[in-house]
């Protein structure tokens, strides 16, 4: 048994969507709704709505939609019941405990005790280093200029020689061989059995915000490949959720944080003073990971390897964190190669000097792409001004701001502003001029199945009757629950009838009713996208050709339903006389 019905409705009605949402990602008012870019996707044009009548969101380039509750949970990739915790926490409501359900339970026990596991490993790895056949792991360590207060703080440890160690490690510890192998730490073959991938490796444990061990990350000792080595993806590490470093870098009260490549670099980074520095888990940098960062500042430093791949993952991570509405700044770690480097040849003061020259991040890329274009060349230079154009009205969708950015570009590569504007303009209207909504025929044909066809149709009825209660009445002359036939919309349009008749709807609690797996399909069901309405008789055909068409479909699937049942085929000839009438006479809204 979970929070009661009405103790969830409580937490949904004090946490309203807009608020909630608006604290993560940033929204504008844009008619009834807001809108934003949307946090579950690559979204480059606003595609994420937020109806504050309804208390729900929905991406019509994705599909995510969902109430408050799942927007959390989605946002924070956590449970239901998580997600209820932390809404009503925000709202300040108290919440009783809960009886958890035996597979919850079973599944918190595993995370705990897979954590309890990783706690070991990384005790084992400690000791190791700190042990004579650790000695390899402590020089490789102190050659690269770590301290011991540096080495203790980030728990940094050695994998002994064989795999098999931390595996009898553990073992006596009293794990079984199940809970060892799913913790990530070891994996089962033919060969070797049981046995752990880390091993003559120094170590770098990773931990979440709470100084948990999640997973590991390793550095072979020698000329063995990989180099660098990541524990896998577990119940309780998410390489794409997580940062290294940040367990530490989320307390820095520098106001910013500094996106590193490497382990080291943020290492060598808080020695040297620099506590705001995070790095990526062996993966390039992810949006969920922009988003960690956007819930603590607006304003990163990217402190990247100078080469080539490092250039083409600081671009990388510049578009994800202006998606994460975060201001990105590029340190010039030239002629270095990485932060680390960069700090043991020049100092603290140097560096520290580099952050305060850092340079804006659309600058760092029209910089980079220069370097494509031969500017001795009249033809080639004119398509350097050209790709300028293309990414003004790429990465600014404000025209102030693009118009700011238009002339600090042209000041800086000495081209003409009036030139570059008629670019920035014919480029906005002949590539970008994509109407976000189409408006549908009157017929209501497309050219999606019949089935499809009819799903619309019933989502957009659904869809409409949310918005207008007041039209159930009229709906019902013409549509019953018999009417929609995929099960899921029945129940859903079933449960909005009754809540209507009761005047109690709510669309966001509806929502709440299904399964998870069902519950972004339900709230898709309030946000299908409607006609572009602009007068009374555009309203009334509208109505009329959504009526028809639902009535199409169910026809269609009632006649596929009754084959040669000769007691049904009465029932077929009445609805089919019933379809031609409405057609000829259409349903009215009167």
């Amino acid at each position: 048994m979970y929070y009661s019905d009405e103790l969830i409705a409580e937490v949904r009605s004090r946490n309203d969507i807009v608020d909630v949402i608006g604290s993560y990602i940033t929204l504008t008012k844009k008619g009834a709704n807001y809108v934003g870019l949307c946090p579950f996707h690559s979204d480059h044009t606003p595609s994420f709505s937020v109806s504050r009548s309804k208390q729900i969101y929905k991406c019509f380039a994705c599909g995510e939609a969902g109430n408050v509750i799942t927007f959390v949970m989605k946002y924070e990739n956590v449970t239901f019941i998580e997600a209820v915790k932390i809404l009503a926490d925000r709202a300040g409501i108290a919440l009783p405990e809960v009886e958890v359900s035996a597979e919850e339970k079973r599944k918190t026990d595993k995370k705990l005790r897979l954590l309890e596991v990783n706690k070991e490993a990384a005790t084992y790895f400690y000791r190791c280093l700190r042990s004579p056949h650790g000695e390899r792991g402590m020089r490789y360590f102190k050659d690269r200029g770590l301290s011991d207060e540096t080495i203790n703080k980030f728990g940094l440890g050695f994998a002994g020689v064989n795999g098999r160690e931390v595996v009898e490690y553990l073992r006596g510890k009293g794990f079984n061989d199940e809970e060892i192998r799913d913790s990530g730490i070891a994996s089962i073959s033919e060969k070797n059995g049981l046995s752990s991938p880390f091993w003559n490796r120094v170590m770098y444990p990773i931990m979440d915000a709470n100084h948990r061990v999640i997973g590991f990350g390793g550095r072979v000792l020698g000329d063995a490949k990989p180099k660098y080595l990541n524990s896998p993806e577990t119940d309780i590490f998410d390489k794409r959720r997580n940062l290294y470093g940040f367990v530490f870098a989320r307390n820095s009260r520098a106001g910013n944080f500094i996106l590193c490549e490497g382990y080291m670099d943020v290492i060598a980074m808080h020695q040297a003073g620099f506590s705001q520095a995070v790095a990526s888990l062996g993966t390039a940098f992810t949006d969920e990971q922009a988003r960690l960062l956007s819930r603590y500042t607006k304003k990163v430093y990217l402190a990247y390897d100078s080469d080539g791949p490092g250039v083409k993952a600081a671009l990388r991570a510049i578009d994800m964190l202006k998606k994460a509405d975060i201001s990105g700044r590029v340190i010039d770690m030239r002629p270095a190669k990485d932060p680390d480097e960069f700090i043991k040849t020049y100092g603290q003061e140097a560096f520290q000097k580099r952050i305060d020259e850092a340079e804006n991040s659309f600058y760092f890329l029209i910089r980079t792409m220069e370097n494509d274009y031969n500017q001795s060349d009249p033809e080639s230079r004119t398509a350097f001004y050209k790709e300028i154009a293309v990414k003004l009205c790429e990465q600014f969708k404000e025209p102030l701001e693009r118009e700011n950015y238009l002339q600090a570009i042209c000041e800086r590569y000495g081209i003409n502003t009036d030139n570059m504007r008629n670019m920035v303009t014919e480029y906005a209207s002949n590539k970008l001029a994509v109407p976000v909504y189409q408006k549908p025929k009157s017929s209501m044909q497309n050219k999606v199945s019949e089935e499809d066809g009819g799903k619309i149709a019933q989502s957009m009825l659904l869809t409409w009757l949310t918005d207008e209660p007041a039209l159930l009445p009229k709906i019902k002359k013409y549509v019953g629950l018999e009417d929609f036939t995929d099960d899921l919309y029945r129940k859903v349009a079933e449960k909005v009838f009754s809540d209507i008749e009761e005047e109690k709807l709510d669309p966001s609690a509806v929502i709440d009713m299904f399964d998870e797996e069902e519950k972004n399909d339900v709230a898709n069901l309030f946000q299908a996208k409607m006609p572009d309405i602009e007068s009374n008789d555009e309203r009334k055909r509208a109505f009329s050709d959504i009526i028809i068409r639902v009535k199409e479909n169910s026809y269609n699937h009632f006649s596929e339903s009754i084959g040669n049942d000769m007691s049904k085929m009465k029932d077929s000839i009445r609805l089919k006389k019933e379809l031609e009438s409405l057609r000829q006479k259409g349903a009215s809204l009167d």
